[in-house]
């Protein structure tokens, strides 16, 4: 079996930290009398900051740009953040791989100061992955579905597209993946209809599901594998 290596999305698969974007941009819209509800935050999961603001400026047509609801909503989000946890299994997971020799890297959409933010309160954990992506990275010209970000954590790797398997809760995560030519497993919100991830080649609950199985997923050390 190819000896496969990881590339993580991080809101919603390593730290638990949907919630609190959900809090913080209902707060702001809550200023004009508007409501942020899940219909609206299903399209957003995934995408670029920028394009997911556009989309709830425009739903909600709120009288401020992309930009201002962002800036607004980062004021909220920062202090939340500061007791944002890891993801249940993740810590688990990601070092087990570690302790198998498999290189990781982490493929956001988030800004990296934000990320920075994100990472300070994790910094033994988070500081171990070899790569850091970020939405704002200049390789990454398109947001998600597009490929860019994922080919841009395999080259950081020295990887090639075929020797990664990518986790990610997004419909847009899977999506640029699989277009990256990837392995995908997906790992859904509950609230997320799993039809929007027949594409990956795995679909769970959580890390809770993939710690038992690690050996047939490919992750086995290369000294190992036939």
């Amino acid at each position: 079996m190819k000896q496969h290596h990881a590339i993580f999305d991080l809101d919603g698969v390593l730290l638990d930290t949907e919630p609190l974007y959900t809090q913080a941009t209902a707060e702001v819209v809550a200023r004009f009398a508007k409501v942020y509800e899940w219909s609206m935050k299903s399209q957003c999961i995934g995408r670029g900051t920028y394009e997911s603001a556009r989309i709830i400026v425009d739903a909600l047509a709120l009288p401020l740009t992309p930009q201002e609801l962002v800036t607004a909503r980062d004021v909220i989000l920062r202090v939340l953040l500061e007791s944002a946890q890891p993801m249940r299994g993740a810590v688990t997971f990601t070092r087990e791989l570690a302790a198998r020799g498999v290189r990781m890297a982490i493929a956001t959409s988030t800004q990296a100061a934000l990320f920075a933010h994100k990472a300070a309160p994790h910094k033994a954990w988070l500081g171990s992955f070899e790569a850091i992506i970020c939405g704002d990275d200049p390789r990454v010209k398109r947001s998600k579905p597009a490929p860019d970000i994922f080919l841009a954590a395999a080259d950081a790797l020295g990887l090639s597209p075929a020797e990664c398997t990518v986790f990610e809760d997004s419909p847009f995560g899977v999506a640029g993946a699989l277009a990256a030519g990837m392995r995908v497993v997906a790992l859904p919100d509950p609230a997320m209809d799993r039809e929007l991830y027949r594409g990956a080649h795995l679909v769970v609950s959580g890390f809770d599901e993939l710690i038992g199985s690690i050996d047939t997923l490919g992750f086995s050390p290369p000294h190992l594998s036939p």
